[in-house]
């Protein structure tokens, strides 16, 4: 935790210069007004509008603003937002002049209410609407260029005015987070709060929400203001509570990453009668491990079929494409054609696994004297390889060196069998001439 803790602190002074850096030329941002029409008649669910619209931020509420207002949006819905803590002036949602990519940003009418959850409800115990509610209230959802960062704003203004103050803010630097399975995983996620409000003394609440493919679970709630966490805290997910209560730090520690935590987490900030929550995607992701059967290749002759398989075990996600190839003594690579490759099957740990089958027909696939054969996976946690050596006897076409030797050969047994042949016919001619001798 303690790691974690430190990692947080200098990535929180880093965005803090990155942000002082900036402050001075807070964007203009362009965004989308939605929200509902009254509902119609019998009960019909109501209709949703959408309007272009523009925030002028700024973190000096004194500090003049250009008023000017395209003629495609309505004055209506140009708004002026006061933001202190400066997390609207993130460089990633004021990007370059001229620049076609644009950071997205929705804003909708917010109403302040009660929250029945049990972790939420000691803040609003008394039951008290104060004064300070009744006003408009925004909410704003931003996410940053490349998914930098995404940002959740809760803005008051005075009734019928267009200046805001930003009274809650919530932010996540890891928007799209990938791990290694086993690895411990950190979710950011930070909030501010007006410390001009009267609802910042009043106490805090965070929730972290898992979904997946329309599944959701509860990981983990706290309630700032009696401090406690609820029962149905999950195993292996804790927060930094002293970096909670004294930096706003309400980022989710997962201690070991596991498959079944691939998914969406939301993290949810609660004030009294109020809420931001932003999202974020964690992909665990863990390349495969490859083995090659049998293990050593037996020795292939011409005429023979080989079946070689090639194992992909403990790989998550599902994505994996098998293939083969080949090098040959010449140094030559090819691929070679995948005769079948099975479904999938689940480990007990979530994790899959696949089998990649060959045939080798020694006489058809002109493989020479051997080389090596590779199993080729790519997956999203990168390209792994495993490789044998195959090796074909009895080949019938000589190399040059072979050719040579077998000329020699040839030119000795010649010189041999020469040898041979004369030593017996004078052998045969002195034994012909001995009775010729004795009849003498």
């Amino acid at each position: 935790m303690t790691d974690f803790s430190t990692i947080y602190k200098l990535s929180l002074v880093a965005v803090t210069c990155l942000i002082q850096a900036c402050s001075s030329s807070c964007p203009v941002l362009e965004c989308w007004f939605v929200q509902e029409k009254a509902g119609r008649g019998g009960g019909l669910t109501a209709a949703t509008t959408q309007e272009k619209s523009l925030l002028h931020v700024r973190t000096d509420p004194n500090r003049a603003e250009s008023r000017h207002t395209p003629s495609d949006i309505s004055p209506d819905r140009v708004y002026f937002v006061t933001d202190p803590a400066a997390t609207l002036c993130h460089r990633s949602l004021n990007p370059p002049k001229g620049s076609i990519k644009k950071p997205q940003c929705e804003i909708n009418p917010f109403l302040p209410q009660i929250s029945s959850l049990k972790w939420v409800t000691p803040l609003t115990d008394s039951a008290f609407s104060p004064v300070y509610l009744q006003a408009d209230w925004y909410s704003a959802a931003l996410q940053g260029l490349n998914k930098q960062m995404g940002v959740s704003t809760i803005m008051r203004a005075p009734t019928a005015s267009k200046e805001n103050n930003v009274v809650l803010s919530v932010t996540s630097k890891t928007v799209l987070v990938k791990a290694r399975l086993g690895k411990p995983v950190l979710l950011d996620c930070g909030f501010w709060v007006d410390p001009s409000s009267p609802l910042a003394g009043m106490g805090f609440a965070v929730e972290w929400r898992y979904q997946f493919r329309g599944e959701g679970r509860l990981v983990l709630a706290y309630d700032g203001k009696t401090d406690r966490l609820a029962d149905t805290q999950e195993e292996g997910a804790m927060l930094d509570f002293e970096g909670l209560h004294t930096k706003g730090n309400a980022s989710l520690i997962l201690q070991e990453a596991k498959v079944r935590h691939s998914g969406t987490y939301i993290c949810t900030v609660y004030l009294p009668f109020l809420l931001a929550q932003t999202a974020m995607e964690l992909d665990i992701v863990e390349p495969p491990s490859l083995s090659i059967h049998p293990s050593p290749l037996p020795l292939a002759v011409p005429g023979q079929t080989l079946v070689v398989q090639c194992e992909a075990s403990g790989f998550a996600p599902l994505s994996l494409e098998l293939s083969w190839e080949f090098k040959g003594a010449d140094g030559k690579t090819r691929p070679l054609e995948t005769s079948s490759v099975t479904g999938h099957r689940q480990a007990w740990d979530g994790t899959f696994g696949q089998t990649a089958r060959l045939e080798l027909d020694v006489s058809k696939m002109d493989l020479g004297t051997g080389g090596e054969l590779t199993c080729v996976a790519v997956h999203p946690g990168g390209t792994r390889r495993a490789s044998t050596t195959l090796s074909v006897i009895g080949f019938s076409t000589p190399t040059i060196e072979d050719s040579m030797a077998m000329v020699g050969v040839a030119l000795v047994l010649y010189g041999l069998i020469k040898f041979v042949s004369w030593t017996f016919t004078s052998s045969g001619s002195d034994q012909a001439d001995k009775p010729d001798k004795k009849e003498k």
